[in-house]
């Protein structure tokens, strides 16, 4: 038999011992790249998403990478390089602020997502010089929609969704990120069975469901429900709104308005050039090289004066 290893495995067969992990086993043992460990990257799936025939002459392959958090929702237009992932733009759910929704109200809702892919797929297309060629959707109806190529033009500019580990599950939150972006221009491969009223059984998708979770009805509905049933637990659970002005009527006419404005300016705004010198309570701040100098030459006066007062 042998000795079991030090991390070694025995299970008891027929009277005899056998060694199921032996020394052996553990020293070919590999482990998982470290992304796919911190459950960060599905490399299965990254394989087959950023390989690239040979032909293409090294032409990107992009990619629409969503990703999702607890307060914010991320969506990015990638290329892979040997060197590492290049993104050519970005766009996040914290943003849409800046383009009409108060506060950090619903960020990470299906009508957000749909407002973020939106956001990313303008940006992508004004950077390439595409925005007035491919306009996309001009009606939101929860229909799916490709874009067509040009006659006499340039082809659309092409991403296939990346979802990383997330499942996905009909009415996931990632199909509003891709719907998003597929209604500002973009060209992404897909079909409709994954939107919110997507019936299995018909095989069709009632567009007018998937239009009530684009425009945030649902929550207005849940809202109207909750302040008719519940008052009191309406006024905790929608303080913000509430605060911010928004009800169950005029939910609706936010997110319309919120696409108005990406759709008309949907750049980033320029970073301010000042300088803010932080200073840390109870800590020195920097000095200039003049300042430094001085400052030796108290000290040598003030170390003068002492030497000459214990003289005396």
């Amino acid at each position: 038999m042998g000795k079991k290893g030090g991390n070694g495995r025995k299970k008891q067969v027929g009277g005899f011992v056998k060694i199921l992990k032996n020394k052996a086993y553990f020293k070919r043992f590999q482990v998982k790249w470290r992304r796919r460990r911190e459950g960060k990257t599905d490399f299965y799936a990254r394989k087959r998403l950023i390989n690239q025939e040979k032909n293409k002459y090294f032409t990107p392959k992009f990619r629409l990478v969503v990703r999702f958090t607890n307060r914010d929702i991320i969506a990015q237009i990638v290329s892979a390089k040997i060197v590492g992932d290049e993104v050519l733009t970005s766009a996040y759910a914290h943003e849409l602020q800046k383009f009409g929704m108060p506060g950090k109200l619903g960020l990470t809702n299906y009508a957000a997502s749909y407002c973020t892919g939106l956001l990313v797929a303008r940006r992508a297309l004004t950077k390439l010089g595409l925005a007035d060629k491919y306009a996309g959707a001009e009606e939101v109806d929860g229909n799916s929609f490709i874009v067509d190529e040009m006659d006499d033009g340039p082809r659309p500019f092409k991403a296939v969704l990346d979802v990383g580990l997330k499942r996905t599950t009909t009415g996931s939150r990632s199909f509003g990120v891709m719907k998003g972006a597929a209604d500002g221009g973009l060209l992404i491969p897909h079909n409709e069975k994954r939107f919110p009223g997507f019936d299995r059984e018909s095989k069709e998708l009632d567009a007018e469901v998937h239009r009530t979770y684009i425009f945030g009805n649902h929550v207005s509905e849940y809202m109207e429900y909750l302040e008719e049933e519940d008052p009191e637990l309406f006024k905790q659970q929608f303080s913000g709104y509430i605060k911010a002005g928004l009800s169950s009527d005029n939910l609706e006419e936010k997110y319309e308005e919120c696409h108005k404005k990406i759709r008309a300016d949907c750049a980033r705004p320029a970073k301010s050039d000042v300088k803010y010198n932080y200073v840390i309570k109870g800590k020195r701040g920097k000095m200039s090289r003049q300042q430094r100098v001085d400052r030796v030459k108290q000290k040598l006066a003030a170390w003068s004066k002492k030497l000459a007062a214990d003289e005396e």
